[in-house]
Order: C-alpha cells, then structure tokens, then sequence
C-alpha cells in the first residue's frame, strides 16, 4: 500500500475573474431562451403579438395585444375556420433622438401574421373587429353548422 501514491479529494478551484465572465454568459443564454420569440426567429423585422381566444355558446372571441399601433395598420380575415392577422408595426424615433447602443430592446417592430385555427367554423359575414387602447377585439359568431348532432340508430 505504501507504493500506491495516495491523492485527497479537494474541491476545484475557481477563480475570481471567472465569475463575472461564467455569470454573464449565463445571463445572455437565458435571456435568449425566454425572451419572447418572432414567428421567424431567422427573420429580422418579424414579430409574435400576444393572442387570447376563448369561446362562449355563441362566439369565438379573439383579443390581440397590438401596443403602438393604428387600426389603418392591420389586416383581419376569415376563411371558414381559419383567421387570419397581419399588420406592420414601423420603429419610431422622438425627434432629436440619437441612435445609440442598446443594452436591452425588447420592443418589437416590423412585420407580423398570425393565422390560427378557430374551434369551429364562423360567420364570416359577420365578423366584428375594434381597435382600442392598442387590443384589437375580434368577435366571430359560431355558424352553428359545426355543433354535435346526435344521430338516431335505425335497427331491429
């Protein structure tokens, strides 16, 4: 046993100086992975607005967060259970604003669509949008057709 050179544990040793460094690295990577993400995230200029769709007996309501935009902006469509929105969002600048160096953005500008499914088919004759304190409401009545029908069983 004498012959076997004997090494004890100890702790790894970390530098002072590389603190910051391993810390801010880490800071970026999360911030990369939470951050909310463009529908294209190899796109420049695209972004993902918040959406909420809920449904009642009646209708298929959908509420946009769409801040720092015009109603002149956006485009709404309907084909059978399929909505679609569209807009462009342009990056403005106070006057005599200098262009510098971020250390944060988080505010998105540029073009954006958003298409989702509805849970059934709709009115599209009927549509209601409106455009308020930068939510765009989107009221879609249910046709009806797409409701459960139960179906009578003729046998013996």
């Amino acid at each position: 046993m004498q012959l076997i050179p004997r090494r004890r544990w100890t702790a790894p040793v970390t530098r002072r100086e590389d603190v910051p460094t391993f810390r801010s690295a880490m800071d970026t990577l999360f911030d990369r992975f939470f951050r909310e993400l463009p529908a294209e995230p190899w796109a420049e200029g695209t972004w993902m607005p918040s959406m909420d769709v809920s449904e009642t007996d009646g209708n298929v309501q959908v509420k946009v967060d769409l801040p720092g935009m015009e109603s002149k902006d956006i485009d709404v469509s309907v084909s059978g259970d399929l909505l679609t929105i569209r807009g462009e969002k342009e990056e403005k600048r106070e006057e005599g604003e200098e262009e510098g160096q971020y250390y944060c953005q988080e505010r998105y500008a540029g073009a954006f669509q958003r298409s989702i499914r509805l849970p059934e088919e709709v009115q599209s004759e009927k549509v209601d949008a409106e455009f308020k304190n930068g939510v765009l409401n989107i009221t879609l009545p249910k046709s009806g057709e797409g409701k459960t029908k139960k179906i009578e069983i003729r046998g013996e």
